[in-house]
Order: structure tokens, then sequence, then C-alpha cells
């Protein structure tokens, strides 16, 4: 997910809409929004939603409440969805649709066919309601989703239902087989909050996830003793994490170019694919500086920017500081080169820069 937009006080939401942030609790960051208009659950609700959030210059991506009834039935009921998203002037990549309500098994068929053709567009699909919606487990298999949503009504009750609790950890396990990112909502009580930790979700929303005054929301990161030969290697580099700016695998030279002037603090920019594993990185001196050769701009503009992208050094978020330098010094050409942080199924979590481990071994070493 990019890192370019910020989240705006409460107040500054469009008024029909509830917006509620969701959080990663690896690093406490804000990542999306879910927003909920008028609560009818239908496409057109859907659009007027993305329209009012948008306005409200609330540009971190949205996840959005999709009806199965929509896509079943086809590219004709879901162009409100694709006008509002031209008129926002947002990008498909950018929208989570979750999957909502029941559907037959005659049905099935168009569903998965409507929620392949919502990929293709750059659309990431969800599947909400996991544990008391109407939607079959399987179901997780041809939708392929990129989020998993547990039930709020099941997190409401893990803390004082054992049976529960093991049935939203086990629904975890599964959304993380399939390669989905698992969402806990509803999350009120640190109960809640520590339970869905323990079983290693990542992300999560709810009231007691909400901004302060600041528009910063405060997660207390989990206190774990380190061993003795961890100590020697430094904290993970989760730790370290900086939001990454990424493109689609397939964007042209054009577009790293735009992702690059839109600030110089962005030192790369990591080209994904559509489940978001890097695929690909752009050095910024070395890719501007191609550009900016003779005929540089007319070789690469409108080709794609993979033909001149690097390798991807990823390094899993666990990995120890001391792990990770010994990673960037493998390439001498690219010392200096940001490294990617991946999650456990390998997609792009974010960035680390290699200055920030050596100022951290510098530290400790004193």
């Amino acid at each position: 997910m990019s890192s370019r937009a910020h989240l705006l006080p409460p107040s500054s939401a469009a008024a029909t809409v509830d917006v509620t942030p969701i959080v990663d609790l690896d690093t406490g960051g804000v990542i999306a929004l879910q927003a909920v208009g008028d609560h009818r659950g239908n496409i057109a609700s859907l659009s007027r939603t993305l329209l009012d959030v948008t306005r409200s210059e609330a540009l971190l991506p949205l996840l959005l409440t999709l009806p199965t009834e929509a896509v079943i039935g086809g590219s004709a009921a879901l162009a409100p969805l694709h006008e509002a998203l031209r008129v926002s002037g947002r990008r498909p990549r950018e929208i989570i649709l979750m999957l909502r309500g029941g559907f037959s098994e005659a049905e099935r068929r168009a569903l998965v066919i409507g929620l392949d053709g919502l990929r293709a567009v750059g659309y990431l699909i969800a599947v909400g309601d996991l544990g008391t919606g109407h939607i079959p487990l399987d179901l997780l298999t041809d939708a392929a989703p990129y989020l998993a949503v547990l039930s709020p009504e099941l997190i409401a009750r893990i803390p004082r239902d054992p049976r529960r609790a093991a049935l939203a950890e086990g629904l975890t396990r599964l959304a993380r087989e399939v390669g989905a990112h698992v969402l806990a909502p509803g999350v009120t009580e640190q109960a809640q909050l520590a339970a869905v930790r323990g079983w290693g979700v990542r992300l999560a929303q709810g009231p007691l996830l909400v901004p302060d005054s600041s528009g910063r929301v405060h997660v207390p990161l989990p206190v774990t003793e380190r061993e003795p030969a961890q100590v020697m290697l430094g904290p993970r580099v989760q730790e370290f994490l900086l939001p990454a700016v990424t493109l689609p695998h397939e964007a042209t030279a054009e577009e790293a170019i735009e992702a690059f002037g839109s600030g110089p603090s962005i030192t790369s920019v990591i080209l994904v694919d559509e489940y978001q594993r890097p695929m690909g990185s752009l050095d910024r001196s070395r890719f501007l500086l191609a550009i900016a050769n003779r005929f540089g701009h007319a070789l690469h503009g409108k080709k794609p920017a993979r033909r001149l992208a690097d390798q991807a050094r990823t390094v899993p978020k666990t990995t120890p500081v001391i792990a990770a330098m010994q990673v960037a010094g493998r390439d001498t050409a690219r010392v200096y080169d940001d490294l990617i942080v991946t999650d456990e199924v390998g997609r792009c979590m974010g960035i680390v820069r290699v200055s920030d481990l050596i100022r951290q071994v510098t530290a400790t070493q004193r």
C-alpha cells in the first residue's frame, strides 16, 4: 500500500460517512480507512461513500463494503463503482472491496468470475464477516482475497467464550494459509487485542484503536524477553520500518518518475505484483540518472519501469539488524539501497534504510 496519504482528524470526514482507521499492530501506523455510508448495502451507496470520503481528502486506501449481488450482476451492475472511481481520481489498487452477503450455489460461478474481473482491473478483494457470515469458507480458495475480515460479532465474544476464540484462531490460520492478510474489526478491549495479536493478526480496527487529538494511534507493542543470541544481533528490522512507495509491476517509467517527484525523501519505489509481493526495486539515484541521460526519457518513458529495476532485496520482518546489514553488504554496488521488509507470506510491509541500521549498531557499541 502506498505511503503518500495522510489521515485527517475524524471531524474532517464527510458527515454522512463513518470512517474508521485500520491499524497495523506491528508498527502502530494507520494504513487504511474503513468507510461506511448510509448502510443500505447496495452499489449506489458504495459509490456515494467513495466520493464522499474522497472529497474529505482522506487519501489513505479505502475498505468499502461490496454486496455479492452487485458482483453477480456483472459489469453493468458494477458500472456506478467504476464511474465513482474515475470521478474521485483514485486508482483501483487504493480500494479494497469487502464482499458481504449470501449467494446460491447457482450464482457461485458468476460471483467468482466477477471477482476475477475486479481483481484484473486492479481492485483488492476482501471477504468479510468470517465466522458468522453466510459466505462458505471454501470461497477463500476461489476468491483468493487480499484481505480476510473476521466477524465483529465473533471478536466481541472471544474474551469470554473459549469456543468462539478457538473458532476465530482457526479462521485466522486458514486465511493466512490461503495467502490473505487478516483484519480483526470492532476491537474494544485490551483482552481482545491481546488475543488477536497472539494469533499473529497484524491488522485491527475498533474503538480501542482510534486517533487521539494529534491524529495518531498509540498501540502498545508487546514486550518479549530476548535470548542472548538475539541481543547480540540487535533488534528486529520491523522496529525501523518506513512506509514503502509501491507501483504495480507493469507500471511505466513515467509513472515511476511521477512517484519520485512527489517528495525528495523518497529513496526507492518498489514494484509489486497483485498480491503486494516485491518484484523489483528502483533506486532513486540510478533510476533518475538513467532517465536524465541523453535520450533516456525517449528510450524508457513509455516502457515498463521494471526494465530499469534492480532485483528486490528482501528481509523478513523478524530479521535482526546485524543479519539485515549482512544482506545489504552482499552486493557492494548496492550497499546503501533500501531493504524491503516482508511479512509471513512475502508481501511488502515497507522499507528500512541501511543508514538507520548502521546508526543503531553504532549506538549499541558505544
